[in-house]
């Protein structure tokens, strides 16, 4: 029987998005947005179908895991107005859209929006699916993210256990999502000075990801980067550092060295470069985490702030000891004399 060449030209542009989605797994990224890019050409613009939405929404994340934030709005919102020419206004198909959308509006400080975003997906899942359903935890557990940017870590447990017992419930607890979903309430844990649970959860999820994914996924610099935090919370500046720095280096590796996620990591690193002493390399790093940051996120925006104030309260303690060295060589002169 021979194929129709429309058919067989959806299953070629369908072929190439899915080697598209396999690049972005590997962390593969500019290859990823090439094939994203192309399947789009590809596809009649006059007649939207699933496949649009779906290559919209995968390259608005993809352009959010890039720090490329301009970008990922416009695309997503192409990718809703898409999307509810396909499925209609009400349709429960635009949740991921909502939410991707949601955590998009979260790393931009966005925050109410990015909450508005996240009820209407829940509304629409809990409406079409009930209250069990496995696709709740993914938007439990970006709510969960939410309270944590914006300092309510309580709130945000909550969220996130929700999250985690779900995608357990659903998938079983040695899978990858579960362990993005841990990695998430270990981080609100350990702000709330739950280390003990936290760790365990960090290293449960470490072991998880580096089997599924291999050593330099992103999911495994995150909670190398968590570890590090956690670390440096407990006063152990040792493995500290060797978690932040090995995060830094496969961040870069991925990312670019522009990239905001590597500038979290620079702060990190500066903090615990001041608390050694080492002023001057903090000062580098910091400068550094700034001029990532200050392109890229408003200047509410709590990353930059936080990194902002590291830094002044650094060239403040700069200046305090090079006020102290230069009263003590004043006095070796004194007394030389």
């Amino acid at each position: 029987m021979r194929v129709s060449p429309s058919r067989a030209e959806n299953n070629r542009t369908r072929i190439i998005y899915l080697r598209a989605s396999r690049k972005e797994e590997k962390g593969e990224f500019r290859e990823a947005e090439r094939l994203y890019l192309k399947v789009i050409t590809l596809l009649p613009a006059s007649s939207p179908q699933p496949l649009h939405v779906q290559v919209h929404r995968s390259l608005g994340e993809l352009y959010r895991v890039l720090g490329q934030y301009r970008k990922a709005d416009v695309i997503f919102g192409s990718a809703l107005t898409l999307a509810r020419k396909v499925y209609g206004k009400d349709g429960v198909e635009t949740w991921p859209l909502l939410n991707g959308r949601g955590v998009l509006y979260k790393y931009q400080g966005r925050f109410s929006e990015a909450a508005r975003l996240y009820r209407r997906a829940l509304k629409l899942l809990t409406a079409a699916h009930g209250r069990d359903h496995p696709d709740l935890a993914t938007i439990y557990h970006n709510l969960g993210g939410l309270e944590h940017a914006r300092g309510r870590h309580a709130k945000g447990e909550l969220f996130a256990r929700k999250a985690v017992a779900l995608q357990k419930q659903a998938l079983g607890a040695n899978h990858p999502t579960v362990a993005a979903d841990q990695t998430a309430l270990a981080a609100l844990l350990s702000e709330q000075g739950k280390y003990r649970e936290a760790e365990e959860l960090f290293r449960s999820s470490l072991r998880i990801f580096r089997k599924a994914y291999g050593p330099e996924h992103y999911e495994v610099v995150v909670t190398l980067s968590n570890l590090g935090t956690l670390q440096y919370a407990c006063g152990k500046l040792g493995p500290a550092k060797l978690y932040h720095e090995r995060a830094l280096k496969i961040k870069e590796k991925l990312l670019g060295r522009n990239h905001v996620e590597v500038a979290l990591t620079l702060n990190n690193l500066a903090v615990l470069y001041k608390t050694q002493g080492r002023f001057d390399a903090a000062a580098t790093l910091y400068r550094r985490a700034l001029s990532c940051l200050e392109p890229a996120l408003s200047p509410r925006h709590p990353n930059l702030i936080k990194c902002r104030k590291n830094y002044a309260a650094l060239l403040q303690a700069l200046k305090t000891e090079k006020q102290m060295r230069s009263c003590l060589e004043g006095a070796s002169v004194r007394l030389a004399a």
